[in-house]
């Protein structure tokens, strides 16, 4: 009996192998700027362990990143390196790769807008990869980066594990490849600039990696200004710019408004930043003539109704925006770049039912990433590379409860740490996702003293969250980084000063 119930028993679970790290490594070149630059390109993964007392180092995750370095006469170790990664969450880094900073960019139209499948890349006149090597980061469960087996996804899609695994994968690259000695950046976008402002506390406090500058494309670091909340007033009065400039784009404010996009935004920013914000914070007693000039002005300057605009109690949500500015035309414009248009089923919806925006790049992104990395870099994989995942519908923010997540705090402390870090932050005009206005009330309110504020730059495009789609944008965005770069490593600027606005 009692050997029938041996032969019985389930034999006890095996520890899944881990799977092995691997990298293609190619050589390519480019001509910028008149000049043949020659780089190499590596593909590959990266395992990411743990310390465990019990059991040594433990593997977590298997990290997928593309890393290019130039060739040349300087030492790698001079060079300075950026590490680049996009938002979401739960964005892979091909945005900014295949956008803004590497060698090859997708083919758009001169206004950003997509040509017809299939799809091309052609050479990026405007890559960074003349001033700084270059690496991409795909964080876990985006790209082709994936926990080990026994390993759970959910464990690093939070704010917390997600600093510290792009941390983690900084540290370990970084050390592979002999470059604490080089002059480092990290540069993220959207939901990436909230990852890098919390990486500038985490690398320096837990690996002792100190910053030459940060780069925040479209940035969100506190979310109390984006949060259209019962109760939270803020974001009406931040996102209004940003709807001015919409309307602006779509010729729908008055004939004096559309003149000058610049003294119409001046106009907007200060009604917002004095008597819309304290006509809100009224609530129920804004009545009579005051509350009816606050309704006049907002018309104006959103190219709405006054009938509308009374029924949103004078809070108009993003959504609502976006769906309601063209209605009359059965069109919706875009949340991520307001410049796009799209059209829903019908038009009686209080959001769009996609933005029109997204699907405008998601295409053309996608094709040419797969493409790209299989022909050109020689990289095989049987898995999804997973370009824009849905996490950030079940994202945990455990350690912001009751609170709104704000890594300006740590950015803050990260300035009193290293006194030497510079941040450049670029806006899109058009942008309904991270509106400049909320950015810049984000920083006017870090704490900072004077002299920390003049180490960040504002620059600002006419185009969206991705300004780099719009060519004019990106012309103006390479030369504005490359001026920062250059001071950040104590050298003479040699490209043009830096927009002003």
């Amino acid at each position: 009996m009692s050997d029938e119930k041996k032969t019985a028993q389930e034999p006890s679970a095996e520890k899944k192998p881990v799977p092995e790290e691997k990298t293609s490594i190619t050589r390519h070149t480019l001509v910028l700027n008149g000049k043949e630059l020659t780089y190499t390109v590596t593909a590959g993964t990266l395992l990411l362990k743990e310390e465990d007392e019990a059991e040594g180092e433990k593997p977590k995750a298997m990290i997928f990143y593309v890393a290019y370095e130039l060739q040349g006469e300087t030492p790698v170790a001079e060079r300075p390196i950026t590490f680049s990664f996009n938002g979401g969450p739960g964005s892979s880094s091909v945005w900014m790769h295949l956008g803004m900073l590497g060698p090859m960019r997708v083919l758009l139209d001169e206004e950003g807008m997509p040509l017809p499948p299939p799809y091309q890349l052609v050479p990026n006149d405007f890559s960074l990869l003349d001033k700084t090597d270059l690496v991409f980061i795909d964080p876990v469960s985006t790209g082709f980066s994936r926990p080990v087996p026994g390993q759970k996804a959910e464990e690093f899609h939070n704010v917390k594990r997600d600093i510290e695994s792009v941390g983690d994968f900084i540290q370990r690259f970084t050390t592979r490849n002999k470059r604490w000695a080089s002059p480092k950046f990290l540069i993220g976008e959207s939901y990436g600039t909230t990852r890098a402002a919390g990486l500038s506390g985490y690398l320096q406090e837990r690996h002792g990696m100190y910053l030459n500058g940060i780069m925040l494309i479209s940035s969100i670091i506190n979310f109390l200004t984006a949060r259209f909340n019962p109760g939270n007033d803020l974001p009406y009065a931040l996102f209004l710019p940003s709807y001015t400039a919409t309307a602006w784009y779509h010729k729908r404010l008055s004939p004096d408004l559309q003149a000058d996009l610049s003294a119409t935004l001046r106009e907007s920013e200060a009604f917002a930043g004095k008597d819309y914000i304290l006509a809100l914070m009224k609530g129920v007693r804004l009545v009579g003539e005051e509350r009816e000039q606050v309704v006049r002005k907002l018309a104006r300057l959103t190219g709405l109704s006054e009938t509308y605009i009374e029924q949103t109690d004078l809070r108009i949500d993003i959504h609502r925006f976006c769906k309601q500015l063209r209605r009359d035309e059965d069109l919706a414009v875009g949340r991520l770049d307001s410049r796009y248009i799209g059209k829903d089923r019908d038009s009686a919806g209080e959001i769009y039912e996609r933005d029109p925006s997204y699907s405008a790049t998601l295409g053309p992104y996608t094709a040419m990433l797969n493409d790209y990395l299989r022909s050109e870099l020689e990289f095989e994989s049987d898995l999804t590379y997973e370009i824009l995942t849905s996490l950030f519908k079940t994202w945990k923010y455990d350690d912001a409860q009751n609170q709104y997540v704000n890594t300006g705090e740590t950015l803050r402390e990260g300035f009193l740490l290293n006194p030497a870090l510079k941040v450049f932050v670029a806006n899109g005009y058009f942008d309904l996702a991270t509106p400049y206005f909320a950015t810049q009330y984000t920083f006017d309110h870090l704490g900072l003293p004077a002299e920390f504020m003049d180490k960040i730059r504002f620059a600002y495009y006419q185009a969206g969250h991705m300004m780099y789609l719009h060519l004019p944008s990106l012309r103006q965005l390479k030369a504005d980084l490359d001026a920062f770069i250059d001071e950040a490593v104590n050298k003479k600027a040699e490209s043009s000063k830096l927009k002003a606005g």
